[in-house]
């Protein structure tokens, strides 16, 4: 089977709108906190509506907003309109310096010169440089702090999944993408099943996986085995977090390329909170670490945010939940996960970010 067909990537498409369907079943305790987390917007609106509109936050629109992440100065850069990235300040303000709205490409060059395709994560390195998985480019796309845009490695429309170094290295549906603290960076390789490594000089290896076999099994670089991996994250001991969506679990590896299974049961759906390993899933699609441990996870197909904390799986926030500020519901399908800071988790939606904050630790 074409796992083309069934891996809900934007670019294959053009479609901005994320079709996950459920399927399986279980049961959901959702997390009862003293009191109820609070859930505020930080830019657009919640749900509705869409567009593309700089200025304040409050009233700035996003047009499918993806990946985002934030820097040290309280900045949010936001993936959007599949052809963008988005600037919210600290102050407040919402602009838009690097591409232009609905322009399609594979440019390199500064700020608005850029151009994009249908990129679907965004990650940051301690010199405050930007890393993108520009996915409908297959490649990485890597911004300076002046907004100098290069492509870091891959060669656009080139599909493949060869190791070597800058262009020669090729890739297939890039999605999610981390950097550690030496400045290497991270990529789950969605359509090769693999997890590739970036090293500051542009050279790429497969840290685990085997390119082109899906499949389950935990082990040691290609040994293991992952089926359509998308969100990934790191920890500040390097290591990864990786949301292995059709096999419906949550993957950790370790700097040396050791897999290993976190939480969830490998092809069983559903949503049964408790120990991790008897937890289960409904097409986890994103994933944050934060600095206390919990590992956020979103459930694409239930629409749920689940965390994982001292090997429990607990849901966080789903259809009911309490909140402080703005309902669960209001949300339209988040499409991204990233820490702003200690105990407050960012979620981007088609219409804007939301901030998740207060939840019991």
């Amino acid at each position: 089977m074409d796992r083309r067909a069934s891996l809900p990537l934007r670019y294959l498409t053009g479609a901005l709108s994320l079709c996950l369907s459920a399927c399986g079943g279980g049961t959901t305790t959702v997390a009862t906190p003293s009191a109820a987390p609070a859930l505020s917007i930080l830019a657009g609106a919640a749900a509705t509506p869409v567009g593309h509109l700089d200025g304040a936050a409050a009233s700035a629109q996003f047009n499918g907003a993806q990946g985002l992440v934030s820097d040290s100065g309280g900045n949010v850069w936001v993936l959007d309109d599949a052809t963008v990235v988005r600037r919210i300040s600290a102050q407040g303000q919402v602009t838009t310096p690097l591409g232009s709205a609905g322009v399609y490409g594979s440019s390199d060059g500064l700020g608005t010169a850029a151009s994009f395709n249908a990129p679907r994560a965004i990650a940051i390195d301690q010199a405050g440089n930007l890393y993108v998985s520009d996915t409908g480019n297959q490649t990485i796309r890597k911004i300076s702090p002046s907004l100098q845009v290069t492509t870091l490695a891959g060669t656009a429309g080139s599909l493949g999944s060869s190791d070597g170094s800058g262009s020669a290295a090729s890739f297939d549906g890039p999605w999610g993408i981390a950097v550690d603290s030496g400045g290497n960076v991270y990529v789950s390789d969605s359509l090769n099943h693999t997890v590739r490594k970036i090293t500051p000089a542009g050279v790429v290896t497969t840290l685990a996986g085997s390119a082109g076999v899906a499949g389950y099994s935990d082990g040691t670089g290609a040994l293991a085995r992952f089926d359509g991996p998308q969100g990934l994250c790191i920890d500040t001991a390097g290591n990864l977090y990786v949301a292995d969506t059709f096999n419906q679990v949550v993957r950790k590896v370790s700097p040396a390329g050791v897999v290993t299974t976190l939480a969830g049961t490998a092809g069983v759906t559903g949503s049964v909170d408790g120990v991790a390993a008897t937890a289960l899933f409904d097409q986890p699609t994103d994933i944050a670490v934060d600095t206390s441990g919990n590992v956020w996870v979103y459930d694409a197909a239930d629409q749920h945010l689940r965390r994982i904390h001292a090997g429990q799986v607990t849901t966080v926030l789903a259809a009911g939940s309490p909140t402080q500020g703005v309902a669960w519901t209001q949300l339209a399908a988040v499409q991204g996960l990233a820490m702003l800071a200690p105990g407050q988790l960012l979620l981007s939606e088609d219409a804007g970010v939301a901030v998740l904050s207060g939840w019991t630790p």
